[in-house]
């Protein structure tokens, strides 16, 4: 069951003739041409069927470097008198993001993670986030292992916990100048066979993540985390091999406990050059039917910036589908089109477009953030913080969520 949080009242059906007539309305120069890209497309929808947009290269997976089926515990990666409070509490707390290699500038990551950071300097245990679960494109352009430093390692260098992963389409994608393989850099520092000094790290005392593949379940006291990795083609892209296992994963998973997916193609969408994916759809539709059981929670990332969307998934209703991968990249976030910044200033919040299940509960395109995601053996608690603009001079201060959401179990 799914909890709301506050919201204004209100629910905006767009249809088609309202996304048309919303076009018609843009600015035109007098030889017709609109004076900015329409971030909402023609016969726009929240997913598309990414086999009829242009295709990117499908990428063949690295060998794992663990055994199947690919699981890790939470105690092997925190200390004893952490994994104890957590226990005793009953209560795990931790990040999660995507999208943050700064490869133009560090401004953004920086401004992200300092605020990340006064989660831990300005809460006590049990409060404090235990690791942060990255969801993707960690190394921008083409996941070289030379801007793992700038882009990883520097900008951590004093975030005080585990950092773990599943890769993004940017990782995956290849440089042909470097002689890298698909994943080479990532394997490297998140698939590691021991926690060691990467080469590629320069000077900061994080060592690699011992992850046993690209695809991977985090098991933890109160909740199943399955990672999946979408490959690099716009819409995502899963193999059948990593489908067996996700349905094999859903299955095994503790039924006391909730599930939590994390995937970087986003399912739903309403940023139009990067919509939802029918093809990562209706991966999930299948191997929720197939395992008989649901994820309670979807996140996702690859578009720069936040969306919370509710969809009913296999059984369960009201899901929450969280897009949040606005980790600092550069300053420029992905904005939504006119007509639902107009919805939503008329507290027509949630926004449903007219035929489609799925709701567009809330959204922030203009402030780099990230997720605080808080579980209990009670509830999950899913937390958008918006971090000042860098430029502001922001003091260090815990930060309130400028968006939340409880999934009830």
């Amino acid at each position: 069951m799914t909890k709301r949080s506050a919201s204004p009242r209100g629910h905006a059906i767009l249809t088609q003739d309202d996304l048309r007539a919303h076009r018609q309305n843009l600015p035109k120069s007098k030889h017709g041409h609109s004076f900015a890209p329409d971030k909402v497309p023609p016969r726009f929808h929240t997913l598309i069927d990414p086999d009829k947009s242009p295709p990117q290269p499908w990428r063949d997976l690295p060998p794992a470097s663990g055994l199947p089926p690919y699981r890790m515990n939470l105690d092997t990666i925190l200390d004893a008198a952490t994994l104890k409070s957590i226990e005793q509490s009953g209560t795990l707390v931790f990040h999660s993001v995507g999208d943050t290699g700064g490869v133009n500038t560090p401004t953004y990551i920086e401004g992200v993670t300092r605020f990340m950071e006064c989660d831990f300097t300005h809460t006590t245990p049990p409060n404090h986030p235990s690791f942060f679960y990255h969801r993707g494109d960690v190394v921008y352009y083409d996941g070289e292992s030379a801007n793992y430093w700038p882009e990883f390692y520097e900008p951590y260098m004093h975030y005080p916990a585990p950092i773990v992963a599943i890769p993004g389409n940017h990782d995956g994608d290849l440089n042909p100048s470097t002689g890298e393989s698909s994943l080479q850099g990532f394997v490297r520092n998140f698939c590691a066979q021991s926690a060691v000094i990467s080469s590629d790290n320069r000077d900061s005392p994080r060592r690699t993540m011992t992850q046993p593949n690209v695809f991977w379940t985090l098991n933890t006291p109160l909740v199943t985390i399955i990672g999946i990795y979408s490959n690099c083609p716009e819409g995502g892209q899963v193999g059948d091999t990593q489908r067996q296992w996700f349905i094999a994963e859903l299955k095994a998973a503790d039924p006391q406990l909730p599930v939590i997916l994390a995937i970087h193609h986003p399912i739903y969408s309403a940023f139009g050059s990067h919509p939802g994916s029918t093809r990562l759809k209706d991966f999930l539709d299948d191997s929720c039917a197939a395992a008989n059981r649901a994820p309670d929670v979807v996140l996702t990332g690859h578009v720069h910036d936040y969306q919370r969307f509710s969809a009913p998934l296999h059984n369960k209703e009201n899901v929450p589908f969280i897009v949040a991968g606005a980790g600092g990249y550069n300053k420029r976030l992905h904005v939504l089109g006119k007509v639902f910044h107009d919805a939503k200033q008329a507290n027509k919040l949630p926004i449903q477009i007219e035929g489609e299940p799925e709701k567009l509960e809330n959204f922030n395109d203009s402030d780099h953030g990230y997720l605080r995601v808080i579980v209990t053996k009670k509830k999950i608690v899913l937390e958008y913080v918006a971090v000042p603009d860098p430029s502001t001079n922001p003091a260090d201060q815990y930060l309130k969520a400028y968006d939340s959401v409880e999934v009830l179990l």
